[in-house]
């Protein structure tokens, strides 16, 4: 069984192997999507293809809608010649279950798949032409928390930022200066609304894709590019929802491969790309999903939450967030991380039967995170972390890296723990320096910044904008000498826009010092100091 158009009309054979098809006419699909377009979305990677791509093929199935998606990728191009083209945009959802069974579906969704580069005439030309259809109502995105940053970390523009902001919308080379260039051709052709919905797993993630698009807006206008009402265009014609968005989607994995071979799946071949992606024609993830959007649009609203999606209010989209990012689930994922890269792992399932990182984690979530959490109501903040303690982070069938989720931690830090630690300071019933478990795992990164682990190998850090930065200063400590802890923390622990605090300031940097040297003791510190505090 091989993954085109053409093999699955042979759909006995795919049903006979436990495949779930596409129960809706492609072709009519395909045409519909062309001609009236009205979802475009943008970053064509595992979570887009997992959850986003599945609810609208679920949907189309039920005949609830009658158009697809429309697919763009604006920063690795190969994924749609190698990925997308090459299987005709279909791609196999293997959802690997607890109990160690796998479903396997085609998703058909997709109806068309384009570059996001002004130097290849024909994808832009196309993406044109879908922004200044009347049709479009929602152009989502799944481009990472990186994606939206115009600066580096001295708080310079970007290179290519910098030429688009000064140069003709038509030849930009950023991502959102390409995206804004769409919006102002959507301006052009009669001011059009719009909504453009940011999926990706960051605080306020609406806002940051908001502040990018206007940022470009105004410099254009100020350096007289583009009309002076294409301002006020990007900020009344066009929404910003809030969303937060909760499923895991690891790079595909060896024994899922295998699975599909198994059963008669022959495309089964990864590729990495030029840039370093490593995809598949399937995307392996696990069963639960959360996707949460204000309900805030433009030119109305797709019926996804026919889907399974939840629309509220931006109030309780806040309230989600910062119960998933800043303490139910992703925490808990970047502690894992760390001390996982530390003490060598390569599965986060491994990592749950570690008796004292399941003792960090849980003290992190329910002793540390819950008394600050707001319940938001549509979701109980206990029950998602029994289920992210029980079902999730234990499935040995999700092959889940602690190196993936290491990676851009710099960007993570101040969500994932810098909020918990300003609702402590908020909050005059509670004292910021009764916090042991969220400065441990900050004293952790540090350890691990210093990339060796626990048994004094070397070990190679997961990309991140800011290594280039705070592993310089990491280089003054070495193992078994403390003499200079102090000099060094002290020039990345005040760091508000690592940490979203100082936190000297608010009284834990020397308790994150005193557990740093515990922690660069010498081979096995790291052990040790779990073993002390997570008892």
């Amino acid at each position: 069984m091989k993954l085109t158009q053409e093999e699955l009309r042979n759909d006995k054979i795919w049903e006979e192997a436990g495949f779930e098809l596409p129960k809706f006419d492609r072709d009519k699909m395909i045409k519909n999507t062309k001609e009236n377009p009205e979802w475009i979305h943008f970053g064509a990677g595992n979570i887009f293809r997992a959850f986003p791509a599945a609810v609208c093929q679920d949907l189309l199935n039920r005949g609830i809608l009658n158009t697809g998606i429309i697919v763009a990728e604006g920063y690795d191009y190969e994924i749609i010649e190698k990925i997308y083209k090459k299987y005709d945009n279909l791609n196999v959802l293997a959802t690997l279950k607890v109990d160690g069974t796998l479903e396997k579906k085609v998703i058909g969704s997709i109806a068309e798949s384009l570059c996001v580069d002004t130097n290849n005439l024909n994808d832009w030309n196309r993406l044109k032409e879908i922004f200044k259809s009347k049709t479009l109502k929602m152009a989502s995105f799944t481009i990472t928390e990186k994606g939206y940053s115009l600066k580096n970390g001295k708080n310079e523009f970007l290179k290519d930022v910098e030429n688009d902001l000064n140069n003709d919308p038509s030849s930009a080379r950023s991502y959102i200066g390409k995206l804004v260039a769409l919006c102002y051709e959507r301006f052009k052709g009669g001011k059009l609304p719009l909504t453009l919905v940011s999926m990706d797993n960051c605080s306020h993630n609406g806002t940051k894709l908001e502040n990018a698009i206007t940022t470009f807006a105004k410099n254009w206008v100020d350096n007289k590019l583009v009309e002076s009402e294409f301002l006020t265009y990007v900020s009344e014609n066009i929404s910003y929802p809030w969303t937060m968005i909760d499923k895991i989607t690891p790079r595909p994995a060896e024994s899922v491969k295998n699975m599909l071979k198994e059963a008669g799946f022959e495309d089964t071949e990864a590729i990495t790309t030029s840039k370093d992606t490593f995809i598949a024609s399937f995307v392996n993830a696990e069963e639960p999903q959360y996707l949460v959007i204000e309900d805030n649009f433009k030119n109305g609203r797709l019926p996804l939450n026919k889907g399974g999606i939840i629309y509220t209010d931006r109030e309780v989209v806040d309230k989600v967030e910062k119960m998933k990012v800043c303490t139910c689930l992703n925490p808990l994922h970047t502690a894992l991380a760390i001390y996982g890269c530390l003490l060598s792992y390569t599965k986060i399932s491994d990592e749950m039967n570690d008796k004292e990182l399941v003792i960090l984690i849980k003290n992190i979530g329910y002793k540390e995170g819950l008394p600050v959490v707001v319940n938001p109501g549509i979701i109980s903040p206990n029950d998602f972390i029994d289920e992210v303690m029980k079902v999730r982070l234990p499935n040995p069938f999700m092959p889940d890296t602690p190196q993936r989720i290491a990676c851009d931690t710099s960007q993570k830090l101040s969500i994932r723990f810098g909020e918990t630690i300003k609702a402590y300071v908020k909050n005059p019933e509670l004292d910021v320096k009764d916090l042991t478990f969220i400065p441990l795992v900050i004293a952790g990164w540090c350890r691990y910044l210093m990339a060796i682990d626990d048994k004094e190998n070397k070990f190679e850090l997961s990309p991140d904008p800011l290594l280039s930065s705070v592993t310089p200063i990491i280089d003054n400590v070495k193992l078994g000498n403390t003499k200079n802890v102090h000099e060094t923390l002290m020039k990345i622990l005040p760091n508000r826009e690592i940490f979203g605090v100082d936190l000297y300031e608010v009284g834990l940097g020397e308790k994150i010092e005193s557990y740093f040297k515990e922690l660069i003791a010498g081979e096995g510190a790291v052990r040790s100091t779990l073993k002390k505090y997570c008892k």
